[in-house]
């Protein structure tokens, strides 16, 4: 029997998917002016220089109107500013929620992509342990019959000793 012809080895691995893509070029091409507008808004108002710019504002509404250097447009208990920062809170609170809905997007598909990822190393990372244990075995049958090799040389005279 051929020494070489006992030795199996499997089929070389082929990579039957596609390339891995990146995901923040996907999504770049995606949004649309009102989705980009939510994501610039949401960015500017969850800015510590949005809430300083905001207390200042709200600071010097409050001086104004309570020292009355200028004719008070909004006398205590300031309803006219509680009018203005509702209509502020309910339209960011809907532009920050547009925002959010297009990260949760983002996030399902890079977790779909993460696992198409997985699958892939895991069809890699299978077929490279298919080739270790075949290396394995071919490794155990050569040392096998170098063994042999070696003890019928000892057999037969000792002379012809492998090293």
């Amino acid at each position: 029997m051929n020494f070489m012809s006992s030795l199996r080895f499997p089929e070389p691995y082929q990579h039957r998917h596609p390339p891995v893509c990146n995901i923040n070029e996907l999504l770049q091409e995606k949004p649309t002016l009102s989705q980009k507008a939510a994501d610039l808004i949401a960015g500017t108002v969850g800015s510590w220089r949005f809430l300083i710019i905001q207390s200042l504002l709200l600071a010097g509404w409050f001086i104004l109107n309570l020292v009355a250097w200028i004719t008070p447009w909004d006398p205590y208990p300031f309803i006219f500013m509680n009018l203005v920062l509702s209509l502020q809170s309910a339209y960011t609170a809907s532009i920050v929620m547009i925002s959010e809905n297009r990260q949760a997007e983002r996030d399902r598909l890079e977790a779909h992509h993460n696992y198409e990822l997985n699958l892939k190393e895991e069809e890699e990372l299978r077929a490279i342990l298919d080739h270790l244990a075949a290396q394995d075995e071919a490794l155990q049958e050569i040392h096998r019959r170098l063994a042999a090799l070696q003890a019928d040389r000892e057999q037969a005279g000792g002379a012809d000793r492998l090293p």
